[in-house]
Formats: structure tokens, C-alpha cells, sequence
């Protein structure tokens, strides 16, 4: 079986780095997540060309967030990855979209922090119109909304968003990218 038949895999390698984001070692992810060690992660925020944002229901078989709203796209940087590799793979996987590396702008790059899952997180932002296809075993589903609604709606019932997205949310990059900061 693929990687893209199975989903994430407790076996999946990725580094381990340290306070600097400087790779220290590898660990499977079972036991980077079980003992918080230092990884890196990708999100990407992906606006259709009428102004709706992307927001990823996970799917309900997933070890972190369940059934939680995330940003559009979201994963691992596999050992030996960088970041921006990362996110168009991740964007392939989970949602059938192919893209090059120039279709993403970095938006930020928050460090590591409890909410994020003891990552360091670099966040993209993917404009334009594409056609989706679901990696069932990744996302339940995906909802539409202007950021202003998304807004709205995570002040209002936050327990249905993921940490991570209300984290990335707050950073002034990604808000100014997503036109909540003038």
C-alpha cells in the first residue's frame, strides 16, 4: 500500500529538531508525539478566487484533532523534507491538488510551541480556483467561509477548531494575508 492509501502512519520518520529548528536526530512519529519532541509542520490557507477560505473538517480516525476544523491543508515535514516540499505534498495528498512550489507564498513562520504540537510551522497561502478530491483516511470534509465568518465562528464555538488553527490565526502574518488586519 501507498502512503496515500494508508494515511498517516505511526512509523513515519521525521526529524527531530532543537529550540533552533536545527535537526538534531530522527524519531517515528509515534515517538516524537508521545514524548513532545521538536518536529516541523506545514499549513496551508488556500482562497478561492470569490474570497471563501478553505477550512479542513480532519478526519475522525486522525491521533490529534479529530473531527476538529483546521486550516485548508496541513502535515508533517517527512525527515530529510524541507518545508515548502512538504506543502505541496501535503496539498496533493489530502485534497488531489497538484501544484508547483511558486503557486504557494509563505505567509509565516511561528515557532515551536505547545499549541502547535511542539512544532515549527511554516504557513502558505494557495489563491485560486481547483477542483478537490479527498483523501478520506486525512479529511472528513471541507467547508467554505469568508476569514470574517471564520472569524465569527471560532470566537463563538472555539472547542470545534483545532489549537493549531486558533494559534496560526492570531499571527499577525497570517491575519493580514487573509485581510483581518488593516
Amino acid at each position: 500500500m501507498t502512503r496515500e492509501e494508508v494515511g498517516q502512519s505511526p512509523e513515519e520518520i521525521f526529524d527531530v529538531v532543537d529550540e533552533c529548528d536545527v535537526v538534531i536526530g530522527r524519531a517515528a512519529r509515534r515517538e516524537i508525539h508521545r514524548r513532545g519532541l521538536r518536529h516541523r509542520a506545514i499549513h496551508i490557507f488556500w482562497l478561492r478566487d470569490d474570497g471563501q477560505l478553505c477550512l479542513q473538517r480532519r478526519s475522525y480516525a486522525k491521533d490529534n484533532g479529530p473531527g476538529l476544523l483546521s486550516t485548508s491543508c496541513a502535515g508533517h515535514v517527512d525527515a530529510g523534507e524541507d518545508y515548502l516540499s512538504a506543502a505541496v505534498r501535503e496539498l496533493h495528498e489530502e485534497l488531489g491538488i497538484a501544484v508547483s512550489p511558486a503557486a504557494l507564498s509563505e505567509l509565516d513562520y511561528a515557532p515551536c510551541h505547545a499549541d502547535l504540537g511542539n512544532e515549527f510551522v511554516r504557513t502558505y497561502l494557495l489563491r485560486g480556483n481547483a477542483a478537490v478530491t479527498l483523501a478520506a483516511f486525512e479529511v472528513d470534509a471541507v467547508l467554505w467561509r469568508t476569514p470574517a465568518e471564520v472569524e465569527a465562528w471560532a470566537s463563538a464555538e472555539p472547542t470545534l477548531f483545532a489549537t493549531a488553527l486558533r494559534h496560526l490565526w492570531r499571527r499577525p502574518g497570517i491575519r493580514r494575508a487573509l485581510g483581518r488586519l488593516a
